[in-house]
């Protein structure tokens, strides 16, 4: 449901009535001097009522949504937001609910495109792309509260396999069911991202390397045991996986970031995969095990 929130003080303009007339809306009024607050309430939609006050927050913000302004035009304050119209008053009803209609429709379309831009389209799931995004400012954070960052790339053992003996369909099943179980282990602070074709990765933010090799070791014994019987088959086919962890930080006095810690879990994953695969294996742990 999209939220349209107006800013007026002019108790006689009855825009929750009008607009009501929108599907899937909710609609708040709120007092002008509330603006500075406009985040918490998740706006799809701005109306403001009167921009004068407006203009200093205006130049300075940059609004995550479309704004219409109700009252004169004017061309003399730089507008930041995704969008913005204006209707002069009187205002009429039927031109109001239009233009709150099409500028709603900006939004949802360019919701639609970072989504397309940062998905995987066969899981569902973030792509590199948003994990670049994400990760150095979650490394950042990491680095200015001292915590702990670790980063889980996981790897499907004998993946052709599948592709050759069952058809790319069954691989495709395979790689949704996996990134299905996955999501429903992480929690929302979690970035999980299909990292390449047969590979996940996923970063836990706030998370010891302990801690990630215990969950890293569940969700590998949970694919062990994974009932997966492409169709004809009247047996399972055994899925294995192999997993790196690197946390951050990683190793002292060097300047890492987000390529490092990925560079340092691929390391540790590749290491699984020469030690017979099925295995974890923790980048801290492979110089003294080798």
């Amino acid at each position: 449901m999209d939220n349209i929130v107006v800013y007026t003080d002019m108790p006689l303009v009855s825009y929750e009535s009008v607009l009501a007339n929108i599907d899937d809306v909710n609609v708040r009024v709120v007092k002008g001097a509330e603006f500075k607050d406009y985040a918490a309430l998740n706006p799809s939609l701005i109306i403001i009522d009167e921009v004068n006050g407006f203009r200093d927050v205006l130049m300075t913000n940059k609004l995550p949504c479309p704004i219409l302004f109700a009252g004169d035009i004017f061309t003399d304050t730089t507008v930041r937001a995704e969008g913005y119209d204006f209707i002069k008053k009187p205002i009429n009803n039927t031109e109001l609910v239009i233009r709150a209609k099409s500028l709603l429709k900006i939004k949802q379309y360019k919701d639609k495109i970072e989504r397309v831009s940062t998905t995987d389209e066969l899981t569902g799931l973030h792509n590199r792309k948003y994990l670049q995004e994400r990760l150095e400012s979650e490394i950042s954070r990491a680095r200015r509260y001292n915590t702990k960052l670790s980063c889980l790339l996981f790897d499907i053992d004998f993946f052709k396999v599948v592709n050759d003996m069952y058809g790319y369909e069954w691989g495709d099943i395979l790689l949704r069911n996996l990134a299905s179980k996955l999501k429903s282990m992480i929690r929302k602070e979690d970035i999980l991202t299909r990292y390449g074709d047969e590979e996940f990765l996923l970063i836990l933010p706030n998370t010891s390397e302990e801690n990630a090799f215990l969950f890293a070791e569940r969700f590998r014994r949970d694919i062990e045991k994974m009932e997966f019987i492409p169709a004809g088959e009247e047996e399972r086919h055994q899925v294995t996986i192999s997993g790196g962890i690197s946390t951050y930080p990683c190793m002292e006095n060097v300047d890492e970031d987000a390529n490092t810690i990925i560079r340092y879990a691929e390391h540790a994953l590749y290491n699984a995969k020469k030690r017979g695969k099925n295995k974890i294996v923790q980048f801290s742990q492979m110089n003294l095990e080798y």
